[in-house]
């Protein structure tokens, strides 16, 4: 009897873990952005105030080109360039094999953080996870997403590290991290849709897994366990 009682204990701290997680999923993954704030009045002294926008003394020196802080805002702009044409051609794809060939190139592009000392963590995280060294590669991204938290592949690779060490509620906290980033990011998509399945989730998992479908049409085993959930799931209301 103790241990029935102890097994069924440990089920429901899992499932509340896993309801957690997915409550800061949605709030995440389909959050608005914040309102605009309130503009701060000025403190400043009302003659120094009153200076603004006065004409400046053309005598001084303009700063040079290459002191203007425009490379990151250029490099930032060329990657979503890229991204938004890689990620139209995905959807578009005529068959499995072009659309691997897409998901390829666009699965580079997420891997570079655009700092050096971020891919370096990165490619010593995944080398952890390969030699399924979990602590280490946990170790490693818990500073990689403190260092680089914008980075929406950091959170993917920790969520995978999470799922491999047993922690399914950080892996779905962290897949939530990633969706917020970046919405279309199809693997995510696809491990939080077997993720929910796996827990019985099975309405949530198909509404993500359909989502990854729609940005990236050709994955047969998505398709195929779609088509599975589906006549069970559509005619539910909960």
């Amino acid at each position: 009897m103790r241990a029935r009682y102890i097994h069924a204990m440990t089920r429901s701290l899992q499932a509340l873990t896993l309801w957690c997680a997915l409550a800061f999923v949605a709030g995440a993954a389909f959050a608005q952005a914040d309102p605009p704030r309130a503009r701060e009045p000025d403190s400043r002294p009302r003659a120094e105030r009153e200076t603004r926008g006065a004409p400046q003394d053309r005598s001084r020196a303009r700063a040079p080109d290459a002191a203007r802080p425009i490379a990151p805002i250029d490099e930032q702009a060329g990657r979503k360039r890229v991204l938004d044409d890689l990620f139209a051609r995905l959807a578009k794809a005529a068959d499995p094999e072009e659309g691997r060939g897409v998901a390829g190139a666009i699965e580079r592009v997420f891997m570079r953080s655009g700092s050096d000392t971020a891919d370096l963590l990165m490619s010593r995280a995944r080398s952890a996870m390969q030699d399924k060294k979990s602590e280490t590669a946990l170790d490693v991204l818990d500073k990689l997403v403190e260092l680089e938290p914008e980075w929406p592949e950091a959170w993917h690779q920790r969520a995978t590290a999470r799922y491999l060490a047993g922690d399914r509620g950080g892996a779905v906290a962290d897949l939530g991290r990633t969706l917020a980033l970046e919405p279309r990011h199809f693997s995510a998509l696809a491990g939080l849709g077997s993720i929910l399945h796996a827990s019985g989730f099975d309405k949530r998992a198909l509404e993500v897994i359909r989502k990854a479908l729609e940005v990236y049409p050709q994955q047969e085993e998505l398709k195929t366990l779609a088509e599975q959930l589906a006549p069970d799931v559509d005619g539910r209301d909960i």
